[in-house]
């Protein structure tokens, strides 16, 4: 059964009195254990299938279902719960709160799923191991690197649990050393059985997926191999 499936997805804005057609029926089907990037040029509609895909926007038209759940059904508190705890997100610019260490931040998605205090902070001191911050723990995030936010910000994304981890532009905000060490997480994270969607502009991130998806214009006009499984 596929994880998720979207089926002709359109996304109009109005804009400067005219509409803008940011989808153009795209549809699409990741299966469990995917590893799918999207590229293409700016403005191209990548970041806003992105967003319908996650929950974050609603399509003109179309629809999107995870794990069999059409999203668009959803009040907006259900919603809320499938996005918190089925859903992770990784965004370019991080969104850790300054003033909360790295396993404060890792804790809030699992505070906010109502998991008891003890079993928040074991499973934060094992994702920050798992993404080789566990030595970070305590520092606030104005305090690391921007790599090491990412990091934290990946470990976040995970912590409870989702089935599917969305990414906008992970490495965009990173030198090419430190986006490497991205690159090389998600390719463990994949590799350890997640499922992940990934918008960039970065050729090497691409390159690591199983799956890229060309789009041009709001369609989507290619799909190739690459590198990975």
């Amino acid at each position: 059964m596929p994880l998720l499936v979207a089926t002709a997805l359109t996304k109009d804005y109005p804009m400067n009195g005219e509409v803008v057609h940011a989808l153009r029926g795209v549809s699409l089907t990741v299966a469990p254990g995917d590893y799918v990037a999207i590229v293409g040029p700016s403005g191209c509609g990548k970041s806003t299938l992105l967003q319908l895909l996650g929950g974050i926007d609603t399509p003109s038209a179309g629809s999107v279902a995870l794990e069999g759940t059409r999203l668009e059904t959803l009040g907006d508190s259900a919603l809320t719960r499938l996005r918190l705890t089925r859903l992770g997100f990784v965004f370019q610019r991080f969104h850790l709160l300054p003033v909360l260490s790295a396993a404060e931040n890792v804790e809030l998605p699992m505070a906010e799923a109502g998991l008891p205090r003890d079993a928040r902070r074991a499973r934060a001191r094992e994702l920050l191991r798992y993404v080789g911050l566990e030595g970070r723990a305590g520092h606030r995030a104005t305090q690391l690197s921007g790599g090491e936010m990412q990091r934290v910000a990946i470990a976040r994304a995970l912590a409870n649990r989702p089935a599917l981890l969305l990414a906008d532009e992970p490495t965009g905000e990173l030198d090419a050393a430190t986006g490497r060490g991205i690159l090389d997480l998600f390719r463990r994270l994949n590799d350890d059985g997640a499922t992940i969607v990934v918008v960039t502009h970065d050729d090497r991130l691409a390159g690591e997926a199983g799956r890229v998806i060309h789009m041009l214009d709001g369609h989507i006009v290619d799909e190739t191999r690459g590198a990975g499984r």
